[in-house]
């Protein structure tokens, strides 16, 4: 009994071993977390280009064969491509807009040339980080780690009401749904013992699920369609390097890159108690390009960490890379078996909303707690205040960026993660060292 105990508590340890029955379960936890956020985008993007359903339904499983590769080599590492931490990677949501404006306007193609270019001049940014993540300050990724909090509180919402635009948004059905699991989770938190304690959010999610079963709030339809198995291919869609595309996507890259530079400085300082090493970032950011490159090279697009499991390994402070690992087998296999990633796919949106939203809630004060431990200066307070205030108010009210260029618009209008980035790097560079009142 000592030693099962001890296994178990090894979850907490970034290398301890734990038993694969008792693994799976934190993997397969984190996979039902972002599964939903990971094949949205390409359903958007996909949408917005014209793409038929086959091709589509293409995509989705590239999108899960990419996102267990990502996590794993965020991990693991290859050469000095990871940063060895428990990160998990998915198709990025802060692209869809861009995308959505270059697909209609350039085509799909021009898309995934867009993509291949900007993820290796990411993945070589992220090779020299050294020399200029400095610019990245403390309190300028406490400023966007809190920004990413925000900025999914409205995507937790959402999905509670029934995922953006479907008929019965906001229905009794979808807000019991996610009441209920809602519930589950918090009930689960606060009587389960031991280890068990950490699941909650899988617990909330089966309970949710079978609860939509029996409420016929999901359709099977999908899973009787599905094929046994199917492998991705390579160059589906013969890039087109549109130079406008490249540079709109370009920039999108950048602001990916410090949405992964603030999550890989959440799981550290949350998850590890610690500092986040100039090598992990480096490493973070190199594999959030070349796995994007490699994406656009099966003709799929761009991944990026996933806040919302930097969110669990905050709730749960479950960092254990094996455990976490098995979720990216779990995803590559639902890749490659079309049938499984099918029967995922039917989880209501209204379930995952239940759980999700004190994960992001927990990313905030994740965020908060960064901002804490930088000390409240007056000279990080202006930095904070201003950013928060500036990406948050602006990109609430959109038609305030109408003067600028469609590229800025497209960049900056309703992202208002970019917004806090570049004005708190403005206003880190700016500042004088010393603003404290003599």
């Amino acid at each position: 009994m000592k030693k099962e105990n001890k296994d178990i508590n090894n979850i907490y340890q970034l290398d301890g071993k734990v038993p694969l029955g008792k693994a799976i379960p934190f993997g397969l936890q984190h996979v039902l977390a972002m599964f939903v956020a990971n094949i949205a985008p390409i359903i958007i993007v996909a949408g917005a280009c014209g793409l038929d359903t086959a091709r589509t339904a293409s995509l989705i499983q590239t999108a899960m064969i990419i996102a267990g590769i990502g996590s794993m080599v965020q991990l693991y590492s290859v050469w000095k491509i990871g940063a060895r931490l428990p990160i998990v990677m998915g198709i990025s949501f802060t692209f869809v807009s861009v995308l959505c404006f270059i697909g209609p306007t350039y085509g799909y193609d021009a898309i995934i040339g867009a993509v291949i270019v900007g993820g290796i001049i990411e993945g070589i940014l992220g090779l020299f980080a050294k020399y200029w993540v400095k610019l990245i300050s403390p309190i300028v990724s406490a400023s966007v780690v809190t920004a990413i909090g925000f900025s999914l509180l409205s995507v937790g919402a959402t999905s509670f009401g029934g995922g953006s635009g479907t008929t019965d948004f906001g229905s009794v059905q979808n807000l019991l749904l996610g009441t209920i699991t809602l519930v589950c989770c918090i009930l689960f938190n606060i009587f389960a013992k031991g280890y068990w304690k950490q699941l909650s959010v899988l617990f909330g999610l089966v309970v949710g699920y079978i609860i939509a079963i029996c409420m016929g709030m999901v359709d099977f339809s999908v899973v009787a369609t599905a094929g046994i198995i199917s492998f991705p291919q390579i160059l589906p869609v013969i890039p087109e390097f549109n130079i406008g595309a490249i540079i709109s996507v370009l920039v999108i890259f950048l602001v990916s890159a410090t949405e992964t530079i603030g999550d890989t400085s959440a799981v550290a300082a949350t998850g590890l108690n610690r500092e986040v090493s100039t090598e992990e970032l480096s490493g973070s950011i190199a594999a959030d390009g070349f796995i994007s490159a490699l994406s656009g090279v099966l003709g799929c697009l761009p991944i990026t960490s996933f806040s919302q499991n930097v969110g669990l390994v905050s709730m749960t402070k479950v960092v254990n890379r094996f455990a976490i690992f098995t979720g990216c087998a779990i995803m590559v296999l639902a890749g490659f078996f079309p049938m499984f990633g099918a029967l995922l796919a039917t989880l209501p949106d209204a379930v995952l909303g239940g759980c999700t939203l004190m994960m992001f809630g927990n990313i905030v004060i994740s965020g908060l707690q960064m901002i804490a431990k930088c000390g409240f200066s007056q000279r990080n307070i202006t930095i904070v205040a201003l950013s928060l205030s500036i990406g948050l108010g602006f990109t609430q009210v959109p038609e305030i960026f109408a003067i600028f260029p469609q590229m800025v618009q497209n960049v900056f209008a309703e992202n208002c993660v970019a917004v806090v980035f570049l004005v708190s790097i403005i206003m880190n560079l700016a500042l004088p060292k010393n603003m404290e009142i003599k």
